[in-house]
């Protein structure tokens, strides 16, 4: 079998690859902010096999914490598991203003990349993406990965757009989650300098098929060994088991997804025998019910996982 794992693009200093989980913001019964276990997590994965970790992105939740709380998460990832391997965080913001706040508290922790979410509520064309992404390069030194999810912004990013983007000097890579696999396939053939990563667990295999370095995958972080093994899998070119721990993905996806929105996550990691507790969500948000939970724990059972 021959190796066939994609390369990161050449503009990408820190050649993103393999897998990267968005790691858990954890909490105390009461919703602060639990550093302790919030840093746990991000070893649990690490220890799991994974390439790189990505705080504060949606599984991070982000947008419900304050600019402190933020700085203190990418702190104390990056103080846990920074010697072992990449730690992009999640910096994007509604404002120019307040990324680039979070920019630059984010280099100051030592963090080695940020991920910039597209701007949120208000509409976005195309010269205010491309202001945006300039001005956030200019304030550090770091390379900058594109956070592209239109589903949770309202705001898509059309393909001259990238190509504008793709000029700004440090400008590294695209983290999509659009899930639109022909833009994703066309901006990958567009711009081999920049880096691709996967962003849903339903186009891990397909992402890298296609070009993609690497895979931000949820379901890695409660499962990092199983992902883990898909990406080996394709880099050893045995496609056959790449597809099977693929289609093993899109299950534990399904079960994860049961219940509230995003509850799956930390309620499989309560059912993993794991030393760190990451709490709950921070309201809006909230766990699975005991029946739903229930429902987890016989499904990931029965795929053989707990």
């Amino acid at each position: 079998m021959t190796a066939k794992a994609p390369q990161a693009g050449a503009n990408d200093p820190l050649s993103i690859h393999g897998v990267v989980p968005p790691t858990v913001t954890a909490f105390h019964d009461d919703e602060s902010v639990n550093l302790e276990a919030t840093a746990a997590h991000a070893r649990f994965v690490v220890d799991g096999g994974a390439h790189g970790v990505f705080p504060l992105g949606t599984n991070g939740e982000f947008p419900l914490l304050s600019g402190a709380e933020r700085d203190a998460v990418v702190e104390a990832v990056v103080d846990e598991v920074g010697e072992a391997v990449s730690v992009i965080a999640g910096v994007g913001a509604p404002s120019t203003h307040q990324t680039i706040a979070r920019a630059e508290a984010a280099a100051d922790a030592g963090a080695d990349g940020l991920v910039v979410v597209t701007p949120f509520y208000y509409p976005l064309d195309h010269d205010a993406a491309v202001t945006h992404y300039e001005r956030v390069a200019r304030a550090t030194d770091l390379p900058v990965y594109c956070y592209h999810i239109p589903s949770k912004t309202g705001n898509a990013l059309s393909l001259d757009t990238l190509d504008d983007l793709a000029e700004i000097p440090n400008f590294a890579g695209v983290k999509d989650s659009s899930k639109d696999v022909p833009w994703l396939g066309q901006a990958i053939d567009a711009h081999p300098e920049l880096t691709f990563l996967s962003g849903s667990d339903s186009l891990l295999y397909p992402g890298l098929s296609i070009g993609c370095s690497g895979m931000v995958s949820a379901v890695a972080n409660v499962f990092p060994g199983l992902v883990v093994d898909l990406y080996d899998a394709f880099v050893a070119g045995d496609v056959d088991r790449a597809r099977e721990r693929q289609s093993e993905v899109y299950e534990v996806r399904d079960a994860l997804k049961r219940g509230p929105y995003m509850a799956g996550v930390k309620t499989a990691l309560s059912l993993r025998d794991v030393e760190f507790d990451v709490g709950p969500l921070r309201d809006p948000l909230s766990l699975m019910d005991d029946a739903d939970a229930a429902e987890l724990e016989a499904d990931l059972t029965a795929l053989g996982l707990l």
